[in-house]
């Protein structure tokens, strides 16, 4: 198996790690359209898991119209793209709601801590981006590490209301951020720790606009790549 199958299989529940195998096989071009797949005893272990999970694998993917099984014949290629089911869209449109209320907390929390920062506040930031940057390979602890270095900036706003906010829509801004990694299979990449890391520094550095941008365009960013 691949390094990128492997990664693939680490994040993500086994049946739809290996549809998602399958969809980009057919999406490459090993199959054409029409075509029979190869059987379960065949696609089992080049996708490294068990037969059952091969037959959900192609449950899901007939679903999506990718597949389709006939009886005593086998599993066809129906079509080259899979179509978007209608939990996976509703489920878009949550996390891109939750980033939106994390702009509209955060943004401006980010320019206010820049204002307003102590010397503790900054050490509790820097604590916080350090153990961030040790999180970058297990989706759950990235998003911990990453949730615990946003709430050092807003409790460093100094505004009571603000980070009540950002505690009480944590719960539900853990699942979404959990569930948006999983869709995008990236995280935690130098890129993205660096655009934290400046974060940080324009807050140390009182930087109150900059800061605001900086987090405003950050979660932007993560909201357009659910487009």
């Amino acid at each position: 198996m691949t390094q990128n199958a492997e990664t693939v299989q680490r994040r993500a529940p086994l049946a739809d790690q290996a549809a998602e195998l399958l969809l980009a096989r057919v999406r490459a071009g090993e199959w054409a359209l029409g075509q029979k797949l190869p059987g379960e005893t065949t696609l089992a272990p080049q996708l490294g898991v068990g037969r059952s999970t091969v037959r959900e694998a192609i449950r899901q993917l007939a679903g999506r119209g990718v597949l389709t099984s006939r009886q005593g014949a086998g599993v066809f290629v129906t079509s080259l793209e899979a179509r978007e089911d209608w939990d996976s869209v509703l489920l878009r449109a949550d996390i891109v709601s939750v980033i939106e209320a994390r702009i509209a907390i955060e943004s401006e929390a980010a320019a206010l801590a820049a204002a307003r920062r102590t010397p503790s506040d900054i050490r509790a930031i820097r604590r916080a981006l350090s153990a961030r940057a040790e999180q970058r390979s297990e989706i759950e602890a990235h998003v911990d590490a990453d949730t615990a270095f946003h709430r050092t900036i807003v409790a460093a706003a100094q505004n009571p209301i603000l980070l009540e906010l950002f505690d009480g829509c944590t719960p539900r801004m853990r699942r979404a951020m959990i569930e948006m990694l999983r869709i995008k299979r990236v995280f935690g990449g130098d890129e993205d720790h660096h655009t934290h890391v400046e974060l940080a520094e324009s807050v140390v550095s009182r930087q109150a606009e900059t800061a605001r941008e900086l987090s405003r365009a950050h979660l932007a960013a993560l909201r357009g790549a659910l487009a």
